[in-house]
């Protein structure tokens, strides 16, 4: 319906899967085409033309130009036409380079070797141009991260230092028997700036004495006081 701007997905031909194909396809090769340097932004038909595309339909074309690609969060649109959108956007090793040393001088940690895959064109070639200037590591799930490796935090320890270090036991002291240690060596520890614990809620008990009493059903301080009229016969006096 122009007249509102929506669409209906149904009424389009092709159908639904067909687009959403076209769309994934179409993602796909401005990422590739973005890796390999080709960083500049292409219109729909020149999108449609490399991708081989050019036969959709009219309905096909005007969702992809008014929701499909404007919504699409790898996609950017740049004066009317279309660029791949990568969640680093990466010209040189330079760029790589500021970007590690900058999320190191944040504490951000690495970023996900994919990401910068994504982001940087001809990605591999930058990162062994860079060498020892950064560190990969391997997680778990076997992605690798990459780090600025700051040479400014490189330096000898004594060998004296290192015995004297490595001479205290800690294996067997729990955070109140250290903390005690550093306090008694003058030291102050960095306890206060890390998260608190929260201590856990701990459940008054009740005391032993307050037990459910028993109360006497009889009242014994009447005895002999209150008549027995247990043998009357009920109409007689």
């Amino acid at each position: 319906d122009h007249s509102n701007g929506s669409f209906n997905l149904k009424a389009l031909s092709g159908g639904s899967g067909y687009k959403f194909g076209v769309l994934a396809k179409i993602v796909n090769y401005m990422k590739t085409r973005h890796q390999r340097g080709d960083t500049h932004p292409l219109t729909l038909e020149e999108i449609l033309d490399e991708t081989q595309h050019l036969d959709i339909g009219l309905k096909q074309k005007q969702w992809l130009m008014s929701e499909a690609l404007v919504n699409n969060p790898k996609i950017e649109v740049v004066d009317g036409k279309y660029a791949f959108k990568p969640k680093y956007n990466l010209k040189d090793k330079k760029a790589l380079l500021r970007l590690l040393d900058k999320h190191d001088q944040r504490g951000l940690g690495g970023i996900l070797l994919e990401d910068i895959e994504e982001g940087l064109p001809n990605a591999q070639k930058a990162i062994k141009a860079l060498g020892d200037q950064i560190i990969f590591v391997n997680r778990p799930d076997k992605k690798k991260i990459l780090f600025y490796n700051d040479k400014s935090c490189h330096f000898a320890v004594d060998e004296e230092f290192q015995k004297l270090w490595r001479s205290i036991p800690v294996d067997s002291m729990d955070e109140e028997k250290i903390e005690e240690y550093l306090k008694r060596q003058g030291i102050s520890s960095m306890q206060e700036t890390g998260p608190k614990k929260i201590a856990p809620i701990q459940r008054r008990k009740k005391p032993a004495s307050q037990k459910k009493r028993r109360f006497k059903t009889h009242n014994d301080h009447l005895v002999g006081v209150l008549k027995d009229y247990s043998d009357v016969v009920p109409g007689k006096q």
